[in-house]
């Protein structure tokens, strides 16, 4: 399965099986397994460690204990829209996986603001101040 350009996944990392499908759709659904759950074992692919790590965090709820990666599909009436449709969301978490997040730039205030924020600082430490009964002499 191709997923970009110099990317692709070996047919024999993703398992497919199909179901029968819940919901409404009458006799049809009662009688078809149109529904299509695909596996695919993110610990043993072919994926590099920080994509790996990235798809574990993006799939979520998504993971089974063991590394598994579970995709649903039964919105479709065809097993074959279905297959295609649990591919293509397979597709799409693994380009999301592929970019690594942004490194945080931590922010940091300008000179004139840290000034501004001292100064009103100490104007309000002296109105303050003078609330204060004053000292006695003694």
């Amino acid at each position: 399965m191709r997923i970009t350009d110099t990317l692709s996944i070996d047919e024999s990392e993703i398992e497919e099986r199909f179901l029968r499908a819940s919901g409404p759709g009458g006799q049809h659904v009662n009688k078809t397994e149109s529904a299509v759950q695909l596996r695919f074992d993110v610990a043993r692919s072919s994926l590099e460690p920080g994509v790996k790590q990235r798809l574990v965090r993006l799939a979520g709820s998504r993971m089974t204990r063991e590394g598994v990666l579970v995709i649903r599909a039964e919105n479709q009436r065809s097993q074959e829209r279905n297959r295609a449709e649990a591919r293509a969301r397979l597709r799409v978490l693994i380009e999301r996986a592929l970019t690594p997040p942004k490194p945080r730039k931590k922010a940091r205030p300008s000179l004139s603001s840290i000034r501004k924020q001292k100064e009103a600082k100490a104007r309000r430490s002296q109105t303050k101040a003078m609330r204060q009964k004053p000292a006695p002499d003694g």
